[in-house]
């Protein structure tokens, strides 16, 4: 019968060109590389090495054989790593629930980075409503939510301030609001508003519904989709409205009372129903000291 060691050595030796130069790489003397060939031949019954010449050639068996080789060392690499994580106590999934509009390019590119760290963790990733997302996390269904943070404590889940997020106040070009130099609450309850609301029937705290005319849907892309096509204005995250203002598709109103939008806080929640191991607890840190909306 063959061994993991004969294979990992018939695999170096073709992907080295030479017994020497496998040898080398595996600091091991080359009669013993040579001898742990001639024995995989033998448990396997075929050729593998055309010795004729002072380089080995691979034979047509040796090369139908080598890509399994390379696929049993594969998995018996990824077995060894299973068991050190389950060793360890890394997570063997995790799920983050994320307000769809808190994505930026700081968390995809940590997300990202865990893919390499911890490659036998297995992520799931939900964007829903910052309402939704909460509740994710206080059942259990999500052991991390990013959500909008109203400063209320949470009795039944850690929370943090992890960053911050400024809303503006949206409208296209050709509407009807972009023609006055100051914008009131008058005004705004004057024309159709766009709102973002969540299944449930709840609205943010700082952008809720105060127009007597107002459609509604559950994600601030839609919102800003209906806003470039003139159906009302819409207070959407300014991260996601950059580049509609920057090829005119929307403009920001002048409104008195939030000069310069509203800023809020963006918050993490932790379940308690998991323990906390290795990937959380990264996860946990790197948003900590370093997530930002801005």
């Amino acid at each position: 019968m063959y061994s993991f060691e004969q294979l990992k050595i018939f695999v170096c030796v073709c992907e080295s060109g030479s017994f020497s130069a496998a040898a080398r790489q595996l600091k091991r003397a080359q009669s013993g590389v040579s001898q742990s060939i001639s024995n995989l031949e033998i448990a396997v019954n075929q050729v593998l090495f055309l010795r004729d010449k002072n380089t080995p050639v691979l034979t047509d068996n040796g090369k139908a054989l080598l890509p399994i080789a390379r696929a049993i060392l594969h998995q018996q690499h990824f077995f060894d790593q299973k068991i050190e994580a389950l060793t360890s106590g890394d997570e063997h999934e995790l799920v983050i629930a994320i307000d769809e509009s808190a994505v930026n390019p700081f968390l995809l590119d940590l997300l990202s980075e865990c893919a390499g760290r911890f490659p036998l963790t297995h992520i799931e990733i939900l964007l829903d409503t910052t309402f939704n997302v909460e509740e994710m996390v206080r059942s259990g269904r999500a052991q991390i939510g990013i959500i909008y943070f109203n400063g209320a404590l949470k009795s039944d889940m850690d929370h943090y301030i992890i960053g911050h997020q400024k809303f503006i106040t949206m409208v296209s070009p050709d509407h009807a609001l972009t023609t006055l130099s100051q914008v009131k609450e008058a005004d705004l309850q004057a024309h159709r508003q766009i709102v973002y609301r969540g299944v449930e029937y709840k609205e943010l705290w700082f952008s809720y519904g105060i127009s007597t005319h107002a459609w509604y849907t559950n994600t601030h892309q839609m919102l800003l989709e209906l806003a470039t096509r003139g159906v009302g204005w819409a207070v959407v995250p300014e991260s996601m409205a950059t580049p509609y203002l920057l090829d005119k598709r929307l403009v920001a109103l002048p409104v008195v009372f939030e000069p310069n939008g509203w800023m809020t806080a963006v918050g993490c929640l932790v379940s308690r129903r998991q323990k906390r191991g290795p990937v959380l607890g990264h996860i946990l840190s790197m948003l900590q000291t370093k997530y930002d909306v801005r």
